[in-house]
C-alpha cells in the first residue's frame, strides 16, 4: 500500500495492489482525475491520460489557449461557471452574489492510518498498516477559503474513503450551498446505473437502467435517508454479474438528505457525485468557520458484484461498526410488538418471555406502549418514564423479572419524536420542528423534535440515561417513524435555516454517541418504520438495523437480497412473525419464515404461547440451528446465487472464513407442476476439500461449484404436495461441511 506523489508531473497515485487512483494538478492549479480502477504499475508521468483538445464553441481557461477547457476535463472536485457547465461538487455564495470559485493546489500531506471526522460517523483503523490517508489542500486566494480533500486507501481492500472540509480563513460571511463528499469523472458512460429503491415495507428493491446523456439520480429530501432510496448506488459494465465484470459501488456514510447522481455530458463523460443533498441546503460559513462533509466510500471490483459486496461487508462490519457487539454473534430475540401491540400487562409480558426462554430465546424486547400515557399512538411520545398503571414496578422490576428467567431484557424508544398529548410538548411546544404561522402536518399523530438544538438532545439523553442506569437493559431498539415537514427551527436565525436538516442529523449522532459511550455493553438496533434509515451512518453506532417492517418471508427475500449488495448480513435485523402476515395477510410455512430470517440478526415477532406444540418444537429446532451456525450465518462470506428479482427461485449462501462450513438457503415462491430437475452452483468453497451435504454423500468443492448442488424437490415429477414435501413458499437450508 502506497501513496505516491511525483513532483515533476504533480501526479498523485494511490494504490494497494487491488486498485489504483490517479490524479494530478491541472494547468490552472485545480485537481484533475486521471484514472480509477484496477491496480496499475506506478510511473513518473501519466500525463498521456490527460487529453486536451480544441473543441468548437468551448470557453477556455486561458487567453490564447484553445486546448484547455474545464468543460472537457475530468476533475476531482469541480466548481461551476469557469468553463465547466456541469453540476459542481462545491458552491459558495458570496456577499456580492457571486457563486464563482477557483480552488487551486496549495499543498498536501500523507499520514498513516485515518483521522476521525468530528461529530460524524466514518470508517476507522485499529492497527498500524491498515490504511494511509492523503489530504490535498486547495485554496481560493480571492475568498481566502481552504478546501481539504481527504482520500483514505485501505490495505488489501479495493476501497477508497473520501470526504471534504472547507475552512473560511477570510473576513466575510459565505454561504455554502453545495459540498459533496465525492465527485468522480469517468472517461466514458458505458455503465448500467443500479440503485436500491422502494417504499415502506418494500425497501431496497434492485433497479437497473442504462446511463444516457443527461442526469440520473436518487435522493432524499425527507430529513432521513428514507425507505424510498438508499444512499448506495452501483455503476456496472453491461454483462457484469456476481462473478465477473467491472463494477463500482458508491456508499454515503450519512443518515440525512442525500444525493447520488450521475451526469453524462454530450461527449459521454460520466460525473458521479454523492453527498448531502444541495436541495434546501445552505450552511453559513463565517470567518474562522469550517464545514466537514460526511464520508463517501467507493469500492471497485473487476470480479463482479459479489466481490464488491464482500469488500463492503468486511469494511463496514469490522471498520465502521464499533464496540462490544461488533464481532459478537447477536442474541436470538423475541419482540412483543406483533404479539400484543398496546395490549399488555407486566404479567402478560413475563408469560411471553417465559415461553421464549423455554424455546431457547436469549433476549426479550418490550416494544412501544410502556411509557407516559401511551395506550395508543396519539399520546405519550417524549415522556420516557414507565406508565405505572401498566408497569407498577417500572422498567426496573420488569427487567429484573425477565433477567431472573435467564433472559436479557431490551426496550424500545422513539427519542426523536413527541405527541402533542405529552408532558414534553405541553412544557416545550417550541421544541418540535414547525414553521411559524403555518399548519403543522402530523405523521402517525406525532411530530419531530428539533434535534438541531443541544438542549433538546440533552433533555432526551437525561431521560434515556436514567432508565438505562436504573434498569438492567441490554438492548435498545431505536425507532423513528416519520419524515420532517415544515422544516424550521425556532432556535436558528433566518440566515441559518438552511442548516436545519444537517444539524438535526448531527444531533441524532450526538445522542447515539453519548449513549453508546455511557452504556457500551448495550446492543443498539436502529429502526425507522423498518428500513427508513438503514444506512452506513447509523451502522457506526448501531451494529444492526431493523431492515423492514415487512416480515413476510417471501417479501423479505427481495428486501434482504437487495440490502446485501452493500450491508453485512450481521447488520440485517430479520425476524419470524405470525401468520397471516400482519403486512400482507400471506400465510407462509414456519420453516420458510425461519429459513429466510436466519440469514441476518435472528429473532421472533410473535407470542410463542399461541403456537401449537408441533410449531413450538420447530421453533426450538430453528433456534438451536441458528445458535450452532450463527458465526457463519452472520459473519461468514456471503454469496448471492439466484435473484428473487429475476425468477421464481432465490438462493444465497454463507461460507465460514476457513471455508469448511457453508449454509445454502434455497427458496421457492410458487410450486411447480412436473417441473425440471434443478441444480445451483455454489461459490466460495475450497475446490480441494470434500464436503457432505446435510450429512449425506461426499462431494468435492470443485464439483459443488462447477457442476452444482442438486436442489430438485418433489415438484420435479408427480406432485407430492399432500405429503408436505413441497408446495408454495417452500425452502430448505443445506448444511455443507468439510469431511
Amino acid at each position: 500500500m502506497s501513496i505516491f506523489y511525483h513532483e515533476s508531473t504533480q501526479t498523485f497515485h494511490l494504490t494497494n495492489g487491488e486498485i489504483s487512483y490517479l490524479m494530478k494538478v491541472l494547468p490552472n492549479g485545480a485537481l484533475g482525475q486521471l484514472y480509477c480502477g484496477q491496480a496499475v504499475r506506478d510511473r513518473e508521468s501519466f500525463d498521456h491520460l490527460l487529453e486536451l483538445r480544441s473543441r468548437p464553441m468551448s470557453s477556455c481557461v486561458f487567453e490564447g489557449n484553445r486546448y484547455f477547457s474545464l468543460e472537457h476535463c475530468k476533475q476531482e472536485y469541480p466548481a461551476y461557471g469557469s468553463t465547466d457547465f456541469r453540476h459542481p461538487a462545491v458552491e459558495l455564495c458570496q456577499p456580492n452574489g457571486s457563486r464563482i470559485t477557483d480552488f487551486v493546489y496549495h499543498s498536501h500531506t500523507v499520514m498513516p492510518g485515518k483521522p476521525a471526522l468530528p461529530g460524524l460517523p466514518a470508517t476507522y483503523c485499529e492497527a498500524d498498516g491498515e490504511a494511509e490517508t492523503l489530504t490535498v489542500c486547495l485554496r481560493d486566494p480571492l475568498l481566502e477559503v481552504e478546501l481539504y480533500l481527504n482520500y483514505t486507501i485501505f490495505a488489501g481492500q479495493p476501497a477508497l474513503a473520501r470526504s471534504a472540509c472547507l475552512k473560511n480563513r477570510g473576513g466575510q460571511d459565505l454561504h455554502l450551498t453545495a459540498a459533496m463528499s465525492l465527485s468522480l469523472d469517468l472517461p466514458d458512460s458505458g455503465y448500467e446505473f443500479v440503485h436500491f429503491s422502494g417504499a415502506w415495507s418494500r425497501e431496497r428493491f434492485m433497479k437497473v437502467r442504462q446511463l444516457e446523456q443527461g442526469i440520473q439520480s436518487v435522493e432524499s429530501t425527507r430529513g432521513h435517508s428514507s425507505h424510498n432510496h438508499n444512499p448506495f448506488i452501483m455503476l456496472r459494465r453491461p454483462g457484469t454479474d456476481e462473478d465477473k465484470g467491472e463494477v463500482m459501488g458508491f456508499s454515503l456514510v450519512y443518515s440525512g438528505n442525500f444525493l447520488a447522481q450521475v451526469e453524462v455530458d454530450n461527449w459521454d463523460t460520466a460525473r458521479v457525485t454523492m453527498g448531502i443533498n444541495p436541495f434546501g441546503f445552505d450552511w453559513k460559513l463565517s470567518p474562522g468557520g469550517e464545514f466537514q462533509t460526511p464520508e463517501a466510500v467507493m469500492v471497485y471490483s473487476s470480479q463482479g458484484m459479489g466481490a464488491m459486496s464482500r469488500a463492503f461487508h468486511k469494511l463496514y462490519r469490522t471498520r465502521l461498526a464499533r464496540g462490544y457487539w461488533r464481532d459478537r454473534p447477536r442474541p436470538v430475540l423475541l419482540n412483543n410488538w406483533e404479539a400484543t401491540y398496546f395490549d399488555f400487562t407486566e404479567d402478560k409480558l413475563v408469560s411471553i418471555a417465559e415461553a421464549a426462554r423455554k424455546d431457547g430465546v436469549e433476549l426479550f424486547v418490550l416494544d412501544d406502549g410502556w411509557f407516559g400515557a401511551r395506550t395508543h399512538e396519539s399520546a405519550g411520545l417524549g415522556d420516557w418514564a414507565a406508565n405505572p398503571d401498566r408497569l407498577p414496578g417500572g422498567i426496573t422490576r420488569l427487567a429484573e423479572r425477565v433477567e431472573r428467567l435467564g433472559l436479557r431484557f431490551g426496550l424500545w424508544f422513539e427519542p426523536e419524536m413527541a405527541n402533542k398529548d405529552s408532558d414534553l410538548y405541553r412544557t416545550h411546544p417550541d421544541w418540535i420542528i414547525q414553521t411559524p404561522g403555518r399548519r403543522s402536518s402530523p405523521g402517525r399523530n406525532q411530530y419531530v423534535l428539533d434535534f438541531s438544538r443541544p438542549e433538546v438532545v440533552d433533555h432526551i439523553y437525561g431521560m434515556m440515561a436514567k432508565i438505562l442506569s436504573e434498569a438492567k437493559v441490554s438492548y435498545i431498539k431505536w425507532d423513528m417513524n416519520r419524515s420532517i415537514t415544515e422544516a424550521f427551527s425556532a432556535a436558528l436565525p433566518p440566515d441559518r435555516q438552511g442548516e436545519l436538516f444537517h444539524r438535526y442529523i448531527l444531533g441524532v449522532y450526538d445522542l447515539y454517541e453519548r449513549l453508546t459511550t455511557a452504556f457500551p455493553h448495550v446492543l443498539f438496533e436502529s429502526c425507522a418504520s423498518g428500513g427508513g434509515r438503514f444506512d452506513p451512518g447509523l451502522l457506526y453506532y448501531a451494529p444492526q438495523g431493523w431492515a423492514s417492517d415487512d416480515s413476510d418471508a417471501v417479501e423479505r427475500l427481495k428486501i434482504q437480497y437487495g440490502t446485501s449488495f452493500c450491508y453485512p448480513i450481521s447488520s440485517i435485523g430479520a425476524h419470524v412473525s405470525a401468520v397471516p402476515n400482519h403486512q400482507l395477510g400471506r400465510i407462509t410455512p414456519l420453516s420458510t419464515r425461519g429459513n429466510a430470517a436466519c440469514f441476518g440478526a435472528f429473532g421472533y415477532e410473535l407470542d410463542l404461547n399461541r403456537l401449537t406444540g408441533e410449531e413450538r418444537e420447530l421453533v426450538r429446532e430453528q433456534i438451536a440451528f441458528v445458535k450452532e451456525y450463527r458465526q457463519t450465518l452472520q459473519f461468514g462470506d456471503f454469496y448471492r446465487l439466484l435473484s428473487p428479482f429475476e425468477g421464481n427461485f432465490t438462493a444465497w449462501m454463507a461460507v465460514s472464513p476457513d471455508r469448511r462450513t457453508a449454509l445454502v438457503g434455497w427458496y421457492k415462491t410458487l410450486n411447480e407442476v412436473n417441473g425440471p430437475y434443478r441444480r445451483v452452483k455454489l461459490r466460495g468453497l475450497d475446490p480441494d476439500l470434500a464436503y457432505t451435504v446435510d450429512g449425506g454423500a461426499e462431494h468435492y468443492g470443485d464439483e459443488l461449484m462447477r457442476v452444482g448442488l442438486t436442489v430438485s424437490d418433489a415438484a420435479a415429477g408427480e406432485s407430492e404436495q399432500r405429503s408436505g414435501i413441497t408446495g408454495d413458499f417452500a425452502s430448505h437450508i443445506f448444511v455443507v461441511k468439510s469431511v
